[in-house]
């Protein structure tokens, strides 16, 4: 025996593969790679229509003889001419990889070595057709497969291998298929084969103990689900047949008909039952189901729940959330050239794998198209194309222009969305600046514009003229928790789907749509908060695009850090760190810069990968709004982004307090922030960062340049009306040229141009708000009251409707004042006189302030201007310039004016939490 099997070794084996599918063409590429082995034929099924086994593709790409057999036995007989064909190759051994016929003992006893056959179960257990979803049906601990001797049996030959590997709570029929069953199969078929080449192959005897004959799960009837089960006995029935075909429930609809549906994407849910479902009742469960945000839940019998994430209806896949949602996503129509060159490669992927033509209505599974197709249009569509597909998708859009339309989707997230859909919302048409522009006056959840609870608006008032634009809905606490629910529902769903660079792609999309529709937004802006239109086209607007650019090119850069640490030896350890996104992010920003504030903060938070919601100021938000349309048609998931007009008292707090809020970013007053703050610790301890107000001193020696000086220092004050959180809120001036700025800042005071704000030659709008311009009126008041000496403005422009205050000039002001310790927010300018030769008293009074945002100085001594950056206590110094502020640059104060930053790489990390992972190997 010893001689023979050497005299074996030494010639080449003759193998016949007989068997299907994708697993046995990767066993022949891998027994072809073998000198000692000569593959002599390929025995598979016909093809189907005009769709060829892959296995005889494979075969015949490499000249290996390919025959195709529709049967190999009639009545239980062998057919002479298969016979013969198979007799013709001459083959010493058989080898079934995969194979649905049966193959007749003249065949499997032919060969002068035998038969081996894989079978993906660790034999005797689960004989029969079905073994994997047996595998997990019942519960088994551990899975496998086996290569054993083929003999007159169902799987009941000698075995020559087994392996084995532990199931996994997350392990469905496809996923232990596709990590350990399909690539360790393969190479296991190898190594059967070698061991047969060289005599070492085993013949184990199978145990009768412990054997298990099961049913075949392709039988419809077999598929049916037993919900008079525990719970975890449903899991492993639903896990058991995904994803094909999945398991069989049958809803009981209201009206008293019966709808057949199949279940995917089980898990064990253990948050126990859901407060905001929608009943659904199903055959054989004493106790309703319940559709809620994440799924299908299901009670079994033991008291414990199964969630179930997707349901088949028909032939289309739905996220079981879905299930009463009354509108599906609407079907793209608008598709560019570019697009349409895409469907022409996808049709050419989907003929190559259904070997038929392809139109719209094709549908994927109904032409043939098997588990294993699926997996192969994924990494096609995957390496064609570059998006995130999952193999759940296909099975969500199995018709063409379905699957089709999906794959926009994924692009236009992916690149510039040239789709200029006009949404379903209710809106009114501004007509200022030569335009109509259609602006939303909904709330913005969930992708879509929708009422506020109880139809409740707030006015909307033109400072221009005190007249009233529109009406915009008023959000309430319960709007708060929709838009938090909606946007918690997208961090952990299609948010997450979206790769960093995809989500970069995103934020440009948006800055693209910003740019283009930049005198739209401006045209809002000016009408709505007052800003002069110039200066709302070039920094409300224009700094709004250059954030969302600006922190696009973030995304895919955001990154942790490898630390070395002290390992316990003998063993070494690896400590890194991770930057995640937080989760659901609050933002409530202010009404000075309407859409600036909204994008200094919001694009941060996108970019790090946070979902949010802005609750806008109650006095301008329709920039805001209109900046949600633009979300949509840059291509962002529902949820990512919401728009919540409302008060602060009861939107805003709804924010602050809600328990799924993990982050708030907030811009606004110091009183308002220290509520806020109070509110985030007693909610959930809530990470904050707080822009709160300022008193930021300018600092303007003699030997400064003067020009500059007076222009700088103007707009220190004046710019954007005053309503600026970086205002110079008091200026120091040297005696020595003291008289001298007061007299060249009044001169240019008397030519500033105050009016409409859409004129292009206006230089100063109205206050945003009625009750901001009672407040300058008031503070105005308390400074003549207290002994400053009013020396322009302090009173309403006279002759003029709209809420517009002549700009202000006080001097003589002492450090006791009120005017010199409180903020105005407002153009009005405090001056009060220094010496030049006392600068540390100087420096004292400039920092003797609860507040520390901003501060400048003016001077040509370098040594000067360097000892004020380091002395001062503000966030935010200028030297020889003021207001010169860049989304790259961090920006942000201290003391009461908060903590935290927006703009610049700072910025990202209000937004992100440091996650510590130490491995010891």
């Amino acid at each position: 025996m010893v001689l023979w099997y050497v005299w074996l070794a030494s010639l080449k084996i003759r193998i016949a593969i007989i068997g299907q599918s994708n697993f046995a063409a990767d066993v022949l590429e891998l027994l072809l790679e073998r000198s000692n082995i000569q593959i002599v034929g390929v025995f598979t099924i016909p093809d189907k229509g005009t769709r060829e086994d892959i296995l005889a593709t494979t075969a015949s790409i490499h000249n290996i003889p390919v025959f195709k057999f529709a049967s190999w036995r009639r009545k239980g007989v062998a057919l002479p001419e298969v016979l013969e064909q198979y007799k013709s190759v001459g083959a010493t051994l058989n080898v079934l990889p995969f194979c649905s016929q049966f193959i007749p003992m003249e065949v499997i006893d032919g060969a002068l070595l035998g038969s081996i056959c894989y079978h993906p179960s660790i034999l005797p257990r689960h004989r029969g057709a079905s073994a994997i979803s047996w595998t997990l049906i019942e519960g088994d601990e551990v899975a496998g497969f086996s290569i054993f001797w083929a003999d007159d049996g169902l799987d009941t030959g000698p075995l020559l291998l087994t392996r084995q590997t532990n199931v996994e709570p997350t392990d469905t029929l496809d996923t232990i298929y596709k990590r350990f069953l399909y690539p360790e199969g393969v190479k296991a078929m190898r190594v059967a084969v070698d061991m047969v080449a060289s005599g070492t192959a085993p013949k184990i005897i199978q145990a009768e103990v412990g054997a298990t004959y099961d049913p075949a799960m392709f039988k419809t009837e077999n598929q049916v689900i037993n919900l008079q089960a525990s719970a975890e006995r449903i899991w492993n029935f639903v896990r058991g047949l995904d994803s094909v075909p999945g398991a069989i429930a049958t809803v009981l609809h209201e009206n008293g008909t019966e709808e057949q549906i199949r279940l995917f994407g089980a898990h064990l849910y253990s948050a126990g039952p859901v407060s905001d479902g929608k009943v659904l009742r199903l055959r054989g469960l004493t106790k309703p189901a319940w559709i809620h945000s994440r799924g299908l839940l299901i009670e079994g019998t033991d008291g414990a729940f199964v969630n179930i994430r997707r349901i088949k209806r028909g032939t289309k896949v739905i996220s079981a959330s879905d299930w009463f949602r009354q509108s599906e996503n609407q079907s793209i129509t608008d598709f560019t050239e570019d697009e349409l060159t895409k469907r022409t490669l996808l049709a050419g992927i989907w003929n190559a794998i259904l070997k038929e033509e392809i139109d719209s209505s094709t549908d994927f599974f109904a032409s043939g198209a098997g588990s294993m197709d699926v997996v192969r249009l994924v990494e096609e569509v995957k390496e064609v194309f570059d998006v995130p597909l999952q193999n759940e998708q296909v099975f969500m859009a199995p018709v063409f222009e379905e699957f089709f339309s999906e794959l926009v989707r994924f692009l236009r997230q992916g690149s510039a969305c040239s789709s200029d859909q006009q949404l379903d919302f209710e809106a009114f048409t501004l007509k200022a600046n030569k335009r109509k522009i259609r602006v939303p006056t909904q709330l913005f959840i969930n992708g879509e514009f929708v009422d506020a609870e109880g139809q409740r608006t707030l006015e909307i008032v033109n400072p221009t003229n005190e007249e009233v634009l529109c009406k915009v809905a008023c959000a309430s606490a319960t709007d708060v928790d929709k838009a938090v629910q909606a946007a918690h529902s997208a961090f952990y769903g299609p948010w997450k789907q979206i790769t960093p660079r995809q989500r970069g792609q995103l934020m440009v999309n948006l800055a693209d749509l910003m740019e283009r529709n930049k005198e739209e937004l401006a045209t809002i802006e000016s009408v709505d908060s007052g800003a002069v239109y110039t200066l709302a086209l070039k920094t409300h607007v224009g700094m709004s695009i250059e954030a969302w650019r600006y922190f696009a090119g973030w995304c895919d850069k955001i990154q942790g850090n490898t630390i070395p640490v002290n390992p316990a030896r003998p063993n070494n350890v690896l400590t890194f760190t991770r930057k995640e996104p937080i989760g659901v992010c609050g933002l409530i920003t202010p009404w000075n810069y309407p859409l600036m504030m909204l994008s200094w903060k919001m694009a941060a938070c996108v970019a790090a990968g946070n979902t949010c919601l802005i609750k806008p100021a109650q006095t301008c938000p329709l920039t805001a709004l209109k900046f949600a349309e633009l979300t949509v048609r840059a291509g962002f998931p529902p949820g990512v982004i919401n728009v919540l007009p409302g008060k602060g008292s009861d939107a805003g707090q709804a924010v602050a307090d809600h328990q799924l809020v993990r982050k708030l970013g907030f811009t606004g007053s110091t009183p308002i922030g220290k509520h806020i703050m109070k509110s985030c610790a007693d909610s959930n301890l809530k990470k904050c960062s707080l822009e709160l107000g300022g008193k930021s001193p300018l600092i303007i020696f003699a030997d400064c340049d003067m020009d500059k000086a007076v222009k700088h220092g103007m707009s220190s004050v004046f710019f954007n009306k005053g309503e600026n959180c970086i205002a110079a809120g008091r200026l120091f001036v040297e005696d020595r040229i003291h008289d001298e700025f007061i007299r060249r800042v009044l001169k240019d005071l008397r030519t500033m141009t105050i009016g409409d704000p859409l004129d292009r030659s206006t230089v100063h709008g109205p206050q945003n708000h009625k009750a901001h311009l009672d407040k300058l009126l008031e503070f105005c008041r308390r400074g003549v009251d207290d002994g400053a000496k009013l020396v322009y403005g302090g009173c309403r422009v006279p002759h003029l409707k709209g809420y517009f205050f002549t700009p202000t000039v006080f001097t003589n002001v002492t450090d006791d004042m009120f005017i010199a310790q409180e903020e105005s927010f407002g153009p009005i300018m405090i001056i009060s006189k220094f010496s030049g030769s006392d600068v540390d008293s100087l420096m004292e009074r400039a920092n003797r302030t609860e507040y520390g945002l901003a501060s400048g100085v003016f001077t040509k001594d370098i040594g000067k201007a360097l000892s004020f950056a380091d002395r001062i206590e503000a966030g935010t110094v200028f030297v020889n310039v003021y207001n010169k502020t860049d989304v790259a640059a961090p920006f942000g104060g201290f003391k009461q004016s908060g903590y935290g930053k927006d703009l610049g790489q700072e910025a990202l990390n209000e937004y992100l939490k440091t996650k510590c992972v130490t491995v010891e190997y």
